[in-house]
């Protein structure tokens, strides 16, 4: 395997996981946004991703989590509906951080991988020059 198969390989997944941490974002600003109707309530997204062909990963999707939404009786919120109820997205803080970590990991090793490689093709040209 080449370097630049490498680099590629570790760019890819370096995309993925950028991709991982905005869906993580995106839910965690909108973990407390209430609605007065569950059409309209934001659904936590997750990211698909696939395996390609030399080790590479893609994204195929991001899709929207079918877990149920959170309905609370709140009958003085503003954004209640006729029953006196509010929905809030079914995003859990607590699973968005520990996913955010495991996401902010994957992506520093494979920046990691990445240095090391470049290391690697200096090394490999100071022993053309000695």
């Amino acid at each position: 395997m080449s370097f630049r198969n490498i680099a590629q390989i570790a760019g890819s997944a370096m995309t993925a996981q950028t991709t991982r941490l905005n869906t993580i974002a995106s839910n965690l600003a909108n973990a407390e946004s209430a609605s007065g109707n569950e059409a309209s309530t934001y659904h936590a997204r997750k990211p698909v991703f696939s395996a390609l062909s030399g080790g590479k990963v893609q994204v195929l999707d991001v899709i929207e989590s079918t877990e149920p939404l959170r309905k609370a009786h709140e009958p003085s919120h503003p954004l209640a509906d006729a029953d006196g109820n509010v929905f809030y997205p079914n995003v859990s803080p607590v699973a968005e951080m520990t996913d955010m970590m495991s996401a902010s990991r994957a992506f520093q090793t494979n920046v990691e991988v990445l240095s090391r490689v470049k290391a690697m093709q200096q090394d490999l040209l100071k022993m053309g020059e000695a």
